[in-house]
């Protein structure tokens, strides 16, 4: 069965597309007469079903669709040509829904968030095969049921969906693509792999490349919510890709957060990185409030209550205002990603011809914190820099300014 949605026809309203079926070998094709326009928005979308065995289903799928312009015969002895690549993307677009019956699930890379993001795949009945370059971090998984194996490579082989998130470009580079060891290397034909670490948009697009030439799907799904939103299942998903393809995944991703498909490959990392851009000038006005509210004399606690319901209000004042007061620097996502994400964004922007100022100094500050060797705090670590550049500490006694 061929799902309405899942096939796209004509590349233009003035090409015919031909597609066969074997048993019994049903041969059709869809075209427009006399140049007269078809009711649909337009001719590469329209959608159509077909079923093999039995030439009434096919009757039935197309007749509600209101084309009269159809043609259709057997050709039982008849062989017609569809190129590999075409028939390998409907046939990995019309798979069954994804569920823990069918469908083997790898993860290469138990992190903070990733280690929560797989124990929830666990906990809703998936199978999960893992990799990550410290065994002992994948421990916990493990007495969850989890399979540990020491290669990419490995997670791939006994996987139909393989998740990675892992630290840095480089990383995912070899993690994926290695010739030897990688993920891609061990994959079925019509597997897929999803990277979640925020990486190049470039090397999305290079992953998608590569594994549509080996027969496979890549989505690229960085995510945004820190560790609390890993472990709430909380997460907001940015996916690039083909969109069949996010779709029949939509079960994995809903319990992991909210999916939103952005694009084409690539997308979903240049969304996450807009992400970033705004949660960095975000973290600075966050931090400088605070060290501002301190000189000023505030109840700091009492501060950050009062003004987290105005138009101050903000996700990052929520998730890292009473952290950084009660001086809770472990990381929910570290500083030393939160560089590499920030310098990825300034070479996306050099390329671009942008100009963000907010961004750059943003990066310098948190540059600081990793030249004073803070990289593995957390990025609310940043309240130590404006610290430094003030000579003053959220500790200590707050200024008399504004006391009677």
């Amino acid at each position: 069965l061929f799902h309405p949605k899942q096939i796209k026809i004509l590349k233009s309203c003035y090409r015919n597309f031909v597609m066969e079926v074997y048993k019994p070998r049903l041969f059709f094709s869809f075209h427009k007469e006399n140049n007269r326009s078809l009711k649909y928005k337009e001719y590469k979308n329209l959608p159509f079903s077909m079923i093999h065995n039995i030439s009434s289903s096919f009757h039935k799928f197309v007749r509600p669709l209101h084309l009269h312009h159809y043609h259709c015969h057997y050709a039982p002895q008849t062989i017609l040509t569809v190129s590999a690549a075409t028939t390998t993307h409907l046939r990995r677009t019309m798979a069954t829904a994804v569920d823990p019956s069918n469908t083997r699930l790898g993860w290469i890379g138990t992190g903070v968030m990733g280690r929560s993001m797989c124990a929830h795949l666990i906990n809703a009945g998936y199978t999960l095969t893992v990799f990550t370059r410290t065994p002992s971090k994948a421990q916990e998984l493990i007495s969850m049921g989890a399979h540990w194996v020491d290669t990419p490579k490995a997670v791939a082989s006994q996987s139909d969906v393989v998740f990675s998130i892992v630290g840095y470009p480089s990383d995912v580079r070899q993690v994926i693509l290695d010739s030897n060891s990688g993920a891609l290397s061990g994959l079925r034909q019509d597997g897929v792999i999803i990277d979640m670490t925020t990486s190049e948009p470039s090397l999305a697009v290079e992953i998608h490349s590569a594994a549509s030439a080996a027969g496979c799907s890549a989505i690229d799904a960085p995510v945004s919510g820190g560790d609390r939103g890993a472990r709430n299942a909380a997460l907001s998903i940015f996916a690039g890709g083909e969109e069949s393809i996010v779709q029949r995944l939509n079960p994995l991703f809903n319990l992991l957060g909210k999916v939103y498909y952005m694009g084409a490959p690539g997308k979903g990392q240049f969304t996450k990185l807009g992400n970033q851009v705004v949660i960095a000038s975000s973290m600075v006005g966050l931090c400088e409030g605070l060290i501002y509210a301190h000189k000023a004399g505030l109840d700091l606690n009492h501060f950050v209550d009062a003004i987290s319901t105005g138009a101050a209000g903000s996700k990052s004042l929520d998730l890292y205002g009473s952290r950084i007061l009660n001086r809770d620097l472990e990381p929910g996502f570290y500083v030393n990603h939160f560089v590499k994400d920030l310098g990825i964004c300034l070479r996306e922007c050099q390329n671009m011809g942008l100009a963000l100022p907010g961004l750059a100094l943003a990066q310098q500050l948190y540059l600081s914190l990793k030249a004073h060797g803070e990289g593995d705090l957390g990025t609310q670590a940043l309240i130590l820099a404006l610290e430094r550049i003030n000579n003053l500490s959220l500790q200590s006694e707050a200024s008399a300014i504004g006391k009677p």
